[in-house]
């Protein structure tokens, strides 16, 4: 596996706060990775250490294989950045601001993203809609086919219709359109969990500075389950709750009642789901196991508020 970014226990404090508690991560070459968290959890610490904004506590880290600390202009020729705070030369229309991008980057090309965007190359950047100005940033990386992308929530505070367009924008450089065509890494911090499940391949959670994990989206998706649990009112044994000693580390959120159990199942591809609510709730009439939404997943954790651990 070729590495895009790899981090090795970097970490950011300010005095007696830590922003990003000590976090090794890695994304692969290709990936499109969806950091997700709470306001304040260091998605936006992150980003800025990997961009060499910031400068870690400790620790270090690497992007296209160079340590962060040497990045030089030629290497942000091939990393494209853009946040929802970004300033822009607002005195400048979006064709002009543009223009002037044009020769930093030999691979400059924003004919068709114009279009898509439908960009109105005429009109000043401080004259723009948030939804507008955020397609005008985003033209502004995309255009030179950068190697990897970090977006800093790109969608907050946008209408439906322009985040489906950014992600359509997006879109066809995290899918290969051949096999051969080396396709970039993008990076994208959003609150949007609905909007990320749709395109990202892993996925990655901070909370209060401390990553509680990352992994590919389709194991993640694959191992979280809603389980209910329709209990036999005759048997006198599931009319009581069980005791904490029989219910297994991998349930969370275990409601009861005298005719139902409800609970997630955060490893429910490894783990004899069937026979574990057998042994807690002997002689229970059905069933029934689904799957959940990304954002179901994240209401779950943060409300179990299960260590790290243990997930």
């Amino acid at each position: 596996m070729t590495v895009a970014i790899q981090t090795n226990q970097i970490a950011k404090g300010y005095g007696k706060t830590q922003a990003l508690l000590p976090l090794t991560l890695t994304v692969p070459e290709g990936a499109v990775f969806a950091l997700v968290g709470h306001n304040g959890a260091g998605k936006t610490t992150l980003i800025k250490l990997l961009m060499n904004m910031l400068h870690p506590t400790s620790g270090s880290a690497t992007v296209l294989g160079k340590p962060t600390a040497a990045l030089t202009g030629a290497d942000f020729q091939r990393i494209g950045y853009a946040s929802e705070n970004q300033e822009l030369p607002d005195w400048m229309t979006v064709g002009q601001f543009l223009s002037y991008l044009r020769p930093f980057y030999p691979t400059w090309d924003d004919e068709a993203l114009v279009r898509q965007l439908d960009l109105p190359l005429d009109r000043k950047l401080k004259n723009l809609s948030r939804g507008m100005l955020m397609k005008a940033a985003l033209a502004s990386i995309l255009a030179f086919s950068p190697s990897l992308i970090l977006l800093d929530e790109p969608f907050s505070g946008l209408d439906p219709l322009v985040r489906d367009e950014l992600i359509e924008a997006l879109r066809p450089r995290s899918l290969a359109a051949a096999p051969t065509t080396a396709q970039p890494t993008i990076l994208i911090s959003s609150h949007d969990l609905a909007e990320v499940e749709s395109f990202a391949t892993h996925i990655g959670f901070l909370h209060q500075g401390q990553l509680l994990f990352a992994e590919e989206m389709t194991s993640l998706m694959a191992r979280f389950r809603e389980v209910t649990v329709a209990l036999n009112p005759a048997s006198a044994a599931t009319s009581i709750a069980p005791p904490e000693s029989r219910i297994p580390e991998s349930w969370l959120l275990l409601e009861q009642t005298s005719i139902a159990a409800r609970f997630v199942h955060i490893h429910a591809d490894a783990e004899p789901v069937a026979a574990q609510v057998e042994e807690v709730f002997p002689g229970s009439a059905s069933l029934q196991i689904e799957p959940m939404s990304l954002r179901g997943i994240f209401l779950a954790l943060a409300k179990s508020g299960r260590a790290p651990a243990a997930l």
